[in-house]
């Protein structure tokens, strides 16, 4: 028994991250999944039954709300990625 309240307390003192750091890597991560979602065809009009001139313009926002969406769901992992590698270089300087 004790030996799970050991890992439990090890779980438990994990460091808590640093939330404007880790929100700027989410950030990339959407950026970045937005424009893989762009370069797949997600928003181009259909040649049918298309929203024309309006859907053209704001297309863009909806798949960037798509890919803020994807990373909150837990993205692909880059986010977690990101933000090891900017605390590490934050460390450095």
């Amino acid at each position: 028994m004790d030996a799970a309240l050991a890992v439990s307390g090890a779980i438990a003192r994990k460091p808590e991250r640093n939330a404007d750091l880790f929100g700027a890597a989410q950030k990339l991560e959407a950026t970045f999944l937005a424009e893989m979602l762009k370069s797949a065809g997600l928003g181009q009009s259909r040649d049918s039954m298309g929203g024309g001139a309006g859907e053209d313009q704001f297309s863009s926002f909806l798949v960037q709300a798509q890919a803020e969406e994807l990373v909150k769901a837990g993205g692909i992992g880059l986010a977690e990625a990101l933000y090891e590698s900017l605390k590490e270089r934050q460390n450095e300087g």
